[in-house]
């Protein structure tokens, strides 16, 4: 299997299904260790796919949105931490060759390294400033130097820590208090990784701490200078809702073929006949056709839109976000209500399904942030309207 070889979407599809019910096979395993899933990005490093989002100048296929929400729900619906894990390295290559924001030659660097197996995610989250879509200041701070840029600091959330080739790091400049990204190689003398992740959700993403002490990078490291007035229209972090609704499919997936098999002896044939039960499945069915609807066209809509447009688009983004995490925890909730007290099990995926899922939650953007944002905009319109 070698996803850049395979032409069409379809195709894609279809070998990521294969590879999905491999990272199922491994997913109880991973969540009752705390453990990381190593076998499943290394079966997504050697097929290739972590260079799909790599832009076709640079020798990637340039995949587009929609096509990559497609394939993580795919993931997803094996294992949860493996695509929100790996989801936040497509995203950002995807991103950067949107935004233009880094040097070429820098970004082409990297894209070369992306190509010959490298990985990428931001240390952005701080245990005192919290999420930085929140406005938070790094006390990560950056000292210019002779040797080039002194990084110290803590990050939180390092999602996919124990792989990671390269570090997005944002930190505070100590001269001018001004704030910058910065491009950390993990091989960078006092890089290092404190495993402090211990959630009962998504286990296995590996979100350990990152540690920065005096860490030296070269002066062209400080890859750009963000813009702070306001949030920015982000379509790559649909990633996000697409592992919950793929989460969410596979506890739909389970609850039915629960239900097509348990035959309790007080009813003739199997509870899928029962209609309290067909009630709950029709319930589950309707929330996947809503949410599936509502990311799919978003996704398109970000396609084909031209760049300069797409910043309109950030209050549909956090509506899509927030409407299928929120469907994505009710539709497992339905699950479990059919399958009944075995679903609390360790060793039955609905629980790992319903903490999982709650997860969502907590990733950007946060439902009372969407919704301020949203009720911003109505007003807006209506006002001048």
């Amino acid at each position: 299997m070698n996803f850049p070889q395979i032409e069409t979407f379809e195709g894609r599809l279809e070998a990521m299904k294969a590879l999905s019910k491999k990272f199922l096979t491994r997913a109880h395993k991973v969540d009752i260790e705390g453990s990381f899933p190593f076998e499943n990005i290394e079966d997504l490093k050697s097929t290739g796919y972590t260079t799909l989002t790599v832009p076709s100048r640079f020798g990637g296929k340039e995949i587009s949105l929609y096509e990559l929400i497609r394939l993580q729900e795919m993931i997803a619906e094996g294992d949860g931490a493996t695509a929100l894990s790996i989801g936040w390295h497509m995203g950002i290559i995807m991103n950067l060759d949107e935004k233009r924001s880094w040097s070429e030659s820098l970004f082409k660097f990297l894209c070369e390294r992306v190509n010959n197996g490298a990985l990428i995610n931001s240390a952005q989250t701080e245990p005192k400033t919290g999420s930085p879509t929140r406005g938070g200041r790094p006390e990560t701070y950056a000292v210019k130097t002779s040797q080039g840029w002194e990084i110290s600091g803590r990050k939180s959330f390092t999602t996919m820590a124990p792989v990671l080739d390269y570090f997005i790091v944002n930190a505070t400049i100590k001269e001018n208090n001004e704030m910058a990204n910065f491009l950390i190689p993990r091989g960078t003398k006092g890089v290092n990784i404190e495993e402090t992740w211990d959630s009962i959700a998504l286990r296995g993403t590996g979100s350990h701490d990152l540690i920065l002490e005096k860490a030296i990078i070269p002066e062209e490291y400080l890859v750009e200078m963000p813009n702070a007035k306001g949030r920015k229209a982000n379509g790559w972090l649909l990633h996000i809702p697409a592992c919950y609704l793929g989460i969410a499919k596979a506890a739909q997936k389970y609850a039915i073929q629960f239900a097509s098999e348990y035959s309790p002896n007080s009813i003739n044939g199997t509870i899928i006949d029962l209609p309290s039960v067909r009630q709950k499945i029709g319930e589950m069915e309707l929330k996947i056709m809503q949410t599936e609807s509502f990311l799919y066209s978003t996704a398109k809509q970000w396609d084909s839109t031209a760049e300069n447009e797409r910043e309109k688009m950030l209050p549909i983004l956090g509506a899509v976000k927030l409407t299928v995490t929120n469907a994505a925890i009710s539709i497992v909730d339905l699950a479990m209500r059919i399958v009944g007290a075995k679903s609390l099990s360790l060793q039955n995926p609905l629980q790992r399904y319903y903490r999982d899922v709650r997860a969502g939650l907590h990733n950007p953007p946060m439902d009372d942030m969407t919704i301020e944002l949203l009720a911003k905009e109505s007003i807006f319109i209506h006002q001048n309207n």
